[in-house]
């Protein structure tokens, strides 16, 4: 395996620096932290990024395409570079609830081109969702972002290791972290299956140890075939999870 990436919301300050000091005995394992935009937080995603850099070597910060002014200079550039970091993952984004924050018809192939012409220094890595459409339109979407000089890919979290080998065979020779979460309730597997379209598998169950089970299925894939794993431990005990999953 040649990274894994695990992803840390940046609630605020005080939060995140426990869990990163927290994640300090995975050192060894754990590669880069990944900071998602959460516009209901006050700490912004580079912000965060800058804050892990002091615990980890590499801290890869979301970048929200809607978010973008395609007019104006990339507003977190001069922040980006005083801070070192060298890594971006740009996502669409969701639209945010409160109505003052300005949004723009901007998507990631836009973004990924606009930070390889303004920051040609910064490799930027590019969203999969394969709960969204079809193959054959996750992957139009897969090459025009490519094209637009993306580096590689994030999944959204997998469940089934028979539709991760789908998309496998799909994205050979290409760069990719496979995503993986814990789902610890039935009410957050409604949430998965509701608003992104997931269909679980037949022996799924909602429970830490089938999670940690396949977190290492998927880890497993991913020695094999010299991949990446990006861990979200949303919602569930982090140190448990990743004592499961890592040791």
């Amino acid at each position: 395996m040649k990274r894994i990436s695990v992803e840390l919301v940046p609630r605020d300050e005080d939060a995140l620096r426990g869990e990163l000091a927290l994640l300090g005995k995975f050192k060894e394992q754990v590669d880069v932290i990944n900071i998602p935009d959460l516009l209901r937080f006050p700490t912004r995603s580079w912000q965060g990024a800058a804050i892990a850099k002091e615990y980890f070597p590499e801290s890869m910060p979301h970048i929200r395409a809607m978010d973008i002014d395609l007019d104006k200079e990339l507003a977190m550039k001069d922040y980006l570079r005083e801070h070192d970091i060298r890594e971006v993952l740009v996502i669409e984004g969701d639209p945010p609830q409160d109505m003052m924050h300005e949004v723009y018809p901007t998507n990631s192939v836009d973004v990924i081109w606009k930070f390889r012409k303004e920051m040609p220094e910064v490799k930027v890595y590019a969203g999969i969702d394969q709960y969204r459409g079809s193959l054959s339109q996750e992957l139009y979407r897969i090459k025009r972002k490519l094209q637009a000089g993306a580096a590689g890919f994030f999944t959204q979290p997998f469940f089934d290791m028979r539709f991760l080998s789908v998309y496998a065979d799909m994205l050979q020779g290409l760069e990719v972290y496979w995503g993986v979460s814990p789902v610890m309730s039935a009410r957050s597997q409604s949430y998965w299956e509701r608003k992104n379209h997931v269909v679980f598998p037949h022996a799924f169950e909602p429970t830490l140890d089938w999670s940690v089970a396949f977190a290492k299925e998927v880890m497993d894939f991913a020695v094999r075939e010299g991949n990446n794993v990006y861990l979200m431990p949303i919602k569930t005990n982090l140190e448990a999870y990743l004592e499961g999953v890592l040791a």
